[in-house]
């Protein structure tokens, strides 16, 4: 990793592909990573970990299942979220987004359990494929 400031920008500007995060910089053993996003994830759940979320432009919504119901949280630019572990959810942008995520160096970003992953998302890492 770099020493030297990072533009999320520049970043972001750096690849097209959707739902697919490149990580920017670690933070002792996390990844800071960044993402596209738009249109629907898939439901998920990482067991071990708390999700953070940061909206950097767009909007983003996450459905949740949790013990009293399902909700949907709505993040404007600039709003944050924690997901906590073990909690099924599902983030989409409809019209998208670019994110930035903070979670343990080498998560998933389909979860450790989730839905039936469509044939264009790589099942090892969880990011689209080319098509």
């Amino acid at each position: 990793m770099s020493n030297e400031p990072i533009d999320l920008g520049n970043a972001l500007a750096s690849f097209d592909a959707l739902w697919s995060p490149r990580i920017v910089t670690r933070v002792n053993d996390y990844d800071v990573r960044v993402a596209k996003v738009e249109g629907e994830h898939i439901w998920h759940v990482h067991d071990d970990t708390d999700e953070f979320f940061l909206v950097l432009d767009g909007e983003l919504y996450i459905s949740l299942r949790e013990s009293h119901g399902e909700r949907t949280v709505h993040l404007p630019k600039g709003a944050v979220f924690t997901v906590p572990k073990g909690t099924e959810h599902k983030p989409h942008a409809p019209a998208g987004a670019a994110i930035l995520l903070f979670e343990p160096a080498g998560t998933p970003t389909v979860g450790d359990r989730h839905d039936e992953i469509p044939d264009h998302i790589d099942v090892t890492t969880g990011h689209l494929l080319d098509a």
